[in-house]
């Protein structure tokens, strides 16, 4: 199957030397990305409920208060901000004036923000007062919103976007190790994303997303925000995830589309008034971040039948996309993330860097115009990750002859066992088969003898022995890949505020 597309691709050089295909036909700014009209619903925030008009009178204000403040084109506005309105509304102040947001999660800590705050450059931050205590001291004026600080009666600038080459927003990468990397997403990329998730979802003018992963993430600023106000729909916020809180006001709301971590999913089907809930308008639930476990999207599909579940892999560095699943092909193809986006190109190489046979592993090369120029005043950094317009995501997969990609681990997360090379997702999927096992995680454990043993975490919904979780695993798997010990764990295995699993948590743990 092969993705319907409005226009043909057109090639188009960026970036300098890149050539990429493009859509021809596509917003050139990101204030020109939102389609909705004035009398649509835009943005709904517990009580608050705004349409695109008045969603586009509040960002006027907030243009007008940014600019009395000297923000000009080019200039970084930071935001300490969790998902709430104003966040919407900066964003597209900023979009208005040129200037390059900058969001901070809400959990850093201050050290963390302190490094963010000076790599950027930031001119100023607004701010949450629950969350201006991180602040470092010596950080940039503080726009407290709860103060109307994105408030202005003053006449708006001219807009002066940002061109489609140039910095739009700085997203910080999470790395295990070293500081992080500032990726600079632009409007060519993020509207590239936002267009390429419409038509692979099919999303447009009705459609309703619960934005419940941070706003500050890649998923949640572009999958989300940018996608569904480019598609002319509502953005539903919530200031985090609750199974428990998430489905009645998905019910209410009558969401039709959401990109949740499969971990989101579960913790929604493990909920005993799951069924009680009228889902019915939800038709499109993209994941991503993870694998999700095959006995999840079995679950889904008995309880939701009409639900049509997409695999979506990406990055920050590729604004969001990479692979979408077509829809209806993710039951017959449980083990992949889906085809890569219109326009993008995936490339399998080996350790020297030539490209491997179809269905043969090796590390993902990721081109298109939905990846990113490079990192934010890091040519080192660059460099080393980019070449000849591919960005090498440290991911081990596939492509088969079909076009299908998989994912079989992180480069880092692979485990070598005396040579034999394993990789976790595989034996997750399987432990995620057994009935008592809520969640689980493999990692490498240290062995002077055989370099890695293969030890798993798993955190169980119901009594259940390790020796009995091995033997299942020995049932179904190679005798190498068999967790050799594994720790039942009480609490939920930790996970960052963007529901990734912290497997460097987990390793620190076993050594």
């Amino acid at each position: 199957m092969t993705w319907r597309l409005l226009h043909d691709l057109v090639p188009e050089r960026h970036y300098g030397a890149r050539d990429v295909l493009c859509h021809p036909v596509r917003p050139r700014t990101l204030p020109d990305l939102v389609a909705g009209a004035a009398e649509d619903e835009a943005v709904v925030c517990g009580p608050e409920r705004l349409r695109y008009g008045d969603l586009r009178r509040r960002a006027a204000a907030a243009a007008a208060a940014l600019a009395a403040r000297g923000v000009v084109k080019g200039d970084r506005v930071a935001c300490l901000l969790g998902n709430r309105t104003e966040f919407v509304v900066l964003m597209l102040a900023a979009a208005h004036l040129g200037a390059v947001l900058v969001p901070l999660g809400t959990r850093l800590r201050s050290a963390e923000i302190a490094y963010m705050l000076d790599d950027s450059g930031a001119k100023l931050v607004a701010a949450e007062t629950a969350f201006a205590a991180s602040l470092p001291a010596g950080a940039p004026p503080v726009l407290l919103v709860e103060e109307g600080a994105l408030a202005s009666a003053e006449t708006p600038p001219p807009a002066t976007p940002s061109g489609e080459e140039e910095p739009a927003t700085i997203l910080y990468t999470s790395g295990t190790t070293g500081r992080p990397k500032g990726a600079v997403l632009t409007p060519l990329g993020i509207v590239h994303s936002a267009m390429n998730f419409r038509l692979c979802a099919g999303l447009g003018r009705g459609d309703r997303a619960i934005l419940s992963v941070p706003a500050t993430h890649v998923t949640g600023l572009v999958a989300i925000l940018w996608t569904t106000l480019g598609a002319g729909g509502c953005v539903i916020l919530t200031p985090g995830f609750k199974a428990a809180e998430f489905l009645p006001l998905a019910a209410a709301e009558r969401m039709t589309y959401t990109v949740m971590v499969p971990a989101q999913y579960a913790l929604c089907l493990m909920q005993p008034d799951f069924a009680r809930h009228d889902l019915s308008a939800w038709r499109v639930g993209c994941y991503g971040g993870a694998p999700m476990p095959e006995a999840t999207i079995a679950a889904l599909a008995e309880h939701l039948p009409d639900l049509v579940v997409m695999n979506a892999y990406g990055a920050t560095e590729t604004t969001s996309p990479t692979t979408i699943m077509p829809p209806g092909m993710g039951a017959r193809r449980p083990d992949s993330v889906g085809r890569v986006v219109p326009g993008g190109v995936v490339r399998v190489v080996d350790e020297s860097g030539r490209e491997v046979a179809p269905g043969e592993p090796g590390e993902l090369w990721i081109a298109g115009a939905m990846v990113v120029p490079g990192y934010w005043k890091n040519e080192a950094a660059t460099a080393a990750s980019f070449e000849d317009g591919f960005w090498k995501s440290g991911d081990i997969g596939s492509v088969d002859a079909e076009g299908f990609v998989r994912v079989f681990d992180r480069k880092k997360d692979m485990i070598n066992r005396a040579g034999y090379k394993v990789y976790p997702a595989e034996v997750e999927n399987v432990l995620s088969h057994h009935p008592a096992v809520a969640e689980s995680a493999v990692i490498g454990r240290p062995d002077p003898v055989l370099g890695e043993r293969v030890h798993a975490f798993v955190h169980p919904k119901a009594p259940v022995a390790a020796e009995e979780l091995r033997a299942f695993c020995a049932a179904r798997l190679a005798d190498y890949k068999v967790p050799e010990t594994i720790e039942l764990m009480p609490e939920p295995l930790p996970r960052n505020a963007n529901g990734k699993l912290q497997k460097q948590v987990l390793r620190e743990r076993v050594r």
